[in-house]
């Protein structure tokens, strides 16, 4: 597995340790905003924001398909439409598309052993942009 973050050099073979690490360092401002963790196939899952307004997606390499994470907890605060500002651009998102990041460590965890992600994480296309 090799881990990217956003203004740092890339780590082949991240362990669970430097993976929560990095993710929970991320800010949607400043210098590291979004990171991914690709396995050997080149499929990989990706975050963008950080600490309580992050964005998940996984692509899978061999489907050539983008999926994004939601969960049965729309955000109140943040309806359909709302955007996630963050270093590589602007996402507009839906209001059940927000995660905390320690819900994304584990979904970057989940990935990294090839175990079945969370129970409250489902998958939908994601938009094109």
């Amino acid at each position: 597995m090799k881990l990217d973050v956003e203004g740092k050099a890339g780590v082949s073979n991240a362990t669970p340790a430097q993976i929560a690490r990095a993710i929970r360092s991320l800010k949607s401002y400043g210098r590291s905003s979004y990171a991914s963790l690709t396995n050997e196939s080149g499929s990989y899952v990706q975050v963008a924001g950080g600490v309580v307004s992050c964005m998940v997606e996984l692509f899978d390499a061999s489907a050539e398909v983008c999926s994004r994470a939601f969960h049965d907890k729309p955000s109140a605060a943040r309806p359909d439409g709302t955007i996630l500002v963050f270093g590589a651009g602007n996402l507009p998102m839906r209001s059940d598309e927000w995660f905390m990041v320690n819900q994304v460590v584990e979904i970057f965890l989940a990935f990294c052993v090839s175990a079945p992600f969370p129970s409250y994480v489902g998958w939908r296309p994601a938009p094109k942009l």
